[in-house]
């Protein structure tokens, strides 16, 4: 009996701190046995030129902003110091941590009742729970504020039931407050840590709380002690992405009148004009991504997830739930679904119908469009440089390559509002050097080619979302074993033709993943869509911020219906990638 306990105390400590077991990390006693894995280690061309040159390119808006931070024609800082920066750092952090709270309640809850218990609709609510991920945090703000103020449905149908005249004769919550906007951001964004929360809890085998219990622990001290323990790293991960959205955020500030450091950053730059201000504003904004960066790191290297091999995985056997508690967790699961994604999108349908003779106009269909291509070009760049990347680390996988990948991988960490900022300063630069080459040889004026057209926003966009189309790249090209690219030199091929005829075709599936992913994020982008977009250019983003903006929520319901259908392409994606992959590990469940 000792000797068993000894056996599952070792399991448990080397499962929950990292000891003795496998993490995901490559297993390198394979890959030195593996013919021509190193064969092209060490060598320079190309491909290694052009991704470091592409990781300059990602890395020259963040260091635009640095240097103007410290090279402002104004120095306003003293001043920003004195007045409102106090303001906009403490509602920034203040509504981070809220946002982080809550987003840690509702999806580590919901994905450990999912993953554990066996309840009426559990299926569904399996992927219903993502449905969130399909609207943005501006629209969701809107469509709450439009049922919610003192005109609204709600509040007037209270009026009309008791009586009530005035706004003094009850009190009812403000929804344009600092408490309103954590709940809206709440509302869209725990699928990040439930999606995560979730796919890790799948990971874990029952061995593990069955060793748990065999030491005298009780289900709840072994959910505590070893589970969450297991899943904190991508728990970790999922947080950090829901903060650095947060700090990202200007629709649903902006139009609640929150000072954060994202609104102080628009309002210095185009209120006041002080592009240094706002480069000041952005370098700090930087440096709270960095710090979230290096805390998601230190979690992951101290706290590993446990990745347990195929043959010691013991599928988690869900407990079946008594009748009371089945509906107590159906309601659980079902509120969040309601809040989040049920009554925004039942709004929105409604108020597209009802606006549609006046919302569906020429001008419409134009934005629609311009919404298309902008997202279609920014999809297809980034792919194509998630492709060059993947493909250029798996040929010369060296320090210099891996840490270039990790630069270029930053852009998706930039705020929007940073990255406006980013790109506008060398584009324009480059615009004037442009112009005046052109004045001097030819003494034409040739205007803004870079700064003041779509190449701006593709620009951005593929900067910001590089790295979501490196990941799903990159993990369909880890898939191919490195024989088949010595099968194909042996045969006399080049790199480049190894790439088009045997890595793309067999990658077809996750680099379709990554153009529609970019491509939905790029519909739902509004920062730096705001400041970049060419003169009189519109997209669906724009157009909701304008109308809702004018208090005009009817106008903007078509568009913001048209984000929300189109976000819900990841959701379908992420759900079907997460339950192959838990029929691919537990064909027994």
């Amino acid at each position: 009996m000792k000797k068993d306990q000894n056996s599952a105390k070792r399991m448990l400590t080397s499962a929950t701190y990292g000891g003795g077991l496998s993490f995901g990390r490559e297993d390198t006693s394979v890959i030195l046995e593996t013919p021509g894995y190193f064969a092209t280690k060490g060598k320079f061309s190309a491909w290694t030129i052009s991704a470091c040159l592409l990781a300059f390119i990602v890395l020259l808006p963040l260091l635009s902003v640095v240097l103007l931070a410290f090279t402002p024609e104004e120095n306003i800082w003293p001043h920003l110091m004195r007045t409102v920066l106090g303001s906009y750092i403490f509602n920034t952090l203040v509504l981070m941590a809220g946002v982080g709270a809550g987003t840690l309640i509702i999806g580590v809850g919901t994905a450990w009742i999912v993953t554990h218990y066996d309840f009426h609709f559990r299926n569904l609510f399996n992927w219903g729970l993502l449905l969130p991920f399909a609207v943005p945090a501006y629209v969701i703000a809107y469509v709450y504020t439009d049922l919610l103020e003192f005109a609204g449905p709600l509040q007037t149908l209270l009026r009309d039931t008791f009586g009530w005249q005035y706004a003094s004769d009850y009190y009812f919550p403000a929804i344009r407050s600092l408490p309103g906007a954590m709940i809206m951001m709440t509302l869209v964004m725990y699928p990040y840590v439930y999606l995560l929360a979730r796919a890790a809890f799948l990971e874990q085998s029952a061995s593990l709380s069955e060793a748990a219990q065999s030491l005298g622990k009780s289900k709840r001290s072994s959910a505590f002690k070893v589970a969450l323990p297991m899943a904190r790293p991508a728990i970790a991960v999922g947080l950090s992405l829901v903060l650095m959205e947060t700090l990202n955020d200007y629709g649903t500030v902006d139009y609640f009148a929150i000072p954060t450091l994202s609104a102080g950053l628009y309002d210095v730059w185009l209120g006041m004009g002080n592009l240094g201000g706002g480069a000041q504003i952005a370098t700090l904004m930087l440096i709270f991504v960095m710090m979230l960066i290096g805390l998601e790191k230190t979690s992951r290297r101290h706290h590993q997830s446990f990745q347990p091999g195929a043959s010691r995985l013991k599928p988690m056997a869900r407990k079946k739930l008594s009748t009371g508690a089945s509906i107590a967790m159906s309601a659980l699961c079902f509120l969040p679904i309601l809040l989040g994604f049920l009554v925004p999108a039942i709004v929105l349908v409604h108020l597209a119908v009802l606006y549609f003779d006046v919302s569906w106009s020429d001008r419409f269909q134009q934005i629609v469009w311009n919404s298309i291509k902008l997202s279609t070009l920014a999809a297809l760049s980034a792919v194509s440089l998630g492709i060059l990347l993947s493909y250029s680390k798996r040929l010369h996988p060296s320090r210099w390559m891996k840490n270039g990948v990790s630069i270029a991988s930053l852009g998706y960490a930039i705020p929007g509002a940073v990255l406006a900022i980013g790109v506008i300063i060398p584009l324009s630069k480059i615009d004037h050097a442009l112009n005046a080459v052109a004045q001097s040889l030819f003494n034409i004026n040739i205007g803004l080619l870079l700064s003041g057209t779509v190449f701006a926003l593709v620009f951005a966009y593929t900067v910001r979302f590089l790295a979501v189309a490196y990941g799903s790249i990159n993990a369909s090209m880890t898939k191919i074993s490195p024989h088949m690219d010595d099968a194909a030199r042996s045969l006399g091929h080049s790199s480049g033709k190894i790439l088009r005829k045997v890595h793309i075709p067999l990658m077809r599936g996750g680099i379709l993943t990554a153009a529609l992913v970019v491509f939905v994020d790029c519909m739902k982008e509004l920062p730096a869509t705001l400041v970049l977009r060419p003169f009189n250019f519109d997209t669906l983003a724009t157009n909701v911020y304008q109308f809702a903006s004018d208090e005009l929520i009817g106008r903007s319901a078509l568009s913001a219906l048209l984000i929300v259908v189109v976000g819900l392409i990841p959701v379908i994606l992420l759900s079907t990638t997460i339950d192959k992959s838990r029929d691919t590990r537990c064909p027994e469940d």
